[in-house]
């Protein structure tokens, strides 16, 4: 696991409770050098093989909040905890050190970095699995699995503006 790559991660879920709600996507884009690649686990194929599959490679990780949230809330649900295997980097505490406060999207928009899915939020994120899973809409997971992905590629380009 100690071969330089670096994972970006960001998860979506049912809600806020990782005792009574369930990641419905994570999304992890891997950088190398000059190789990289993007990763959805979605729904069941969310598992604790398929995740440290997914970093088998990788030697650190960069979240957002993923101090508070996204490892607490993928070590609560899939037993893995991944600030202990990986080195973890949380930005939102690099972006505090920068006077950049508020949620990712508001940091984006503080520094430029635009979106295609502006109007997209977590809320929505959450309307949108569930429209998937009852309704079997396709275009809804299409638009979250986007959305998902923008946070994601978002990450890289914050960590890089705040070198």
């Amino acid at each position: 696991m100690t071969s330089g790559w670096e994972a970006y991660l960001d998860i979506e879920t049912t809600g806020l409770s990782p005792w009574s709600c369930q990641i419905t996507v994570i999304g992890i884009y891997l950088c190398h050098g000059d190789a990289s690649k993007f990763a959805h686990l979605v729904g069941e194929d969310i598992t604790t093989d398929s995740l440290l599959q997914a970093l088998d490679e990788v030697s650190v990780i960069y979240t957002y909040n993923g101090t508070r949230f996204d490892l607490p809330f993928i070590h609560r649900t899939l037993g893995v905890d991944l600030a202990h295997l990986f080195e973890h980097c949380d930005l939102m505490y690099r972006c505090w050190q920068s006077n950049l406060y508020g949620g990712l999207k508001a940091v984006e928009r503080q520094l430029g970095i635009k979106r295609k899915l502006p109007e997209v939020n977590g809320y929505d994120a959450v309307r949108l699995w569930w429209s998937y899973v009852n309704d079997y809409n396709q275009k809804a997971l299409s638009t979250l699995l986007e959305y998902n992905k923008e946070d994601v590629m978002s990450l890289k380009t914050l960590r890089e503006r705040l070198l």
